[in-house]
This record gives C-alpha cells, structure tokens and sequence, in this order.
C-alpha cells in the first residue's frame, strides 16, 4: 500500500477477462482494511455523478468529496464509448487527485489510445496526470471466464 501513501497511480491495461478488476478489487479490499478510504467507479457511473452535479452547479464540491478517498478507482475504461460528458468526468477526477491522491483505472485500451474512444484534448490531459506518477501494468493472455464456460466450470446444468 506505500504506492498509495506516495499519491502514485496505478493502471492496467488488457484483454478482457485477464484479471484487471480483480486484482484492483483485491488492492481495494487490502487498502480498506488498512483503515484507507476507496472510491470505486466505472466511468460510465463515475460520469452520471459528474453530469448530476451540473443540476445544482455542485461539481466541485462533488469532485473535491471523491478526492477525500485515498484511492479512487476507475473501472472498465474502454468498455463503452466515452463521449465529451465521460472525458470530462474523467479528466476532473485525475487534475483533481493530480500528486494528492492514488488513482487506480482498469482498461482494455492501452492509455495511449484513450484518445481513441474519447476527445483527444481531454484524453491528452488526463493520460498526461495519470501516467506521470504511475506503475502501468499490462495482462496479456485470454479470457479467464471464457476458458472456464467452454471448460463448462460453473455452470450446473439445467433439468
């Protein structure tokens, strides 16, 4: 948990099913029971709350509570199409926790190719913050699930 005392980021980066989210929920669960505080989002939810916020002008306010939790994570980058709303949601939580607080974000794009699914200003920005204090990881291999349903694990059949 040091790398989260040191407001370093943390970014895998894969195929899917290869284990990102649960090796993030694992580091999430050590860091809860180090009496850390974590935020967890998908960027799909992470933007609903950004874009709720836009009602009553409280997005600072909101941005500055998620930035309280000593690490933030950010699920599933690059699952769905992220448009301006979700890059700039995005883009709010890595200024904000910028050299303050440990982000954690779990993609199957590469972050160089962020600007690929969202706008390259705002993807620019944030990959910039994001990578500049951060251990980058990338899985490699097939889909844990796949393997296990065509090796018919987990599955009782039907009567």
């Amino acid at each position: 948990m040091e790398w989260i005392g040191r407001a370093e980021n943390l970014v895998i980066a894969g195929p899917s099913g290869t284990g990102k989210s649960h090796f993030v929920e694992g580091l999430a669960h050590a860091a809860i029971e180090n009496d850390l505080r974590v935020a967890w989002f998908t960027l799909e939810t992470l933007t609903a709350a950004i874009a709720k916020t836009k009602i009553d002008n409280s997005t600072a306010r909101t941005v500055a509570r998620i930035c309280r939790a000593d690490l933030i994570v950010i699920d599933d980058i690059g699952m769905l199409p992220a448009g301006t709303d979700a890059a700039e949601a995005f883009y709010r939580i890595i200024d904000a926790a910028y050299e303050r607080r440990s982000i954690a974000v779990t993609s199957n794009i590469h972050p160089s190719g962020f600007d690929t699914i969202m706008p390259k200003t705002l993807a620019t920005a944030a990959v910039d913050r994001l990578l500049h204090h951060a251990h980058l990881v990338l899985t490699t291999g097939d889909s844990h699930r796949l393997a296990q349903a065509l090796a018919g694990k987990g599955v009782i059949p039907l009567n």
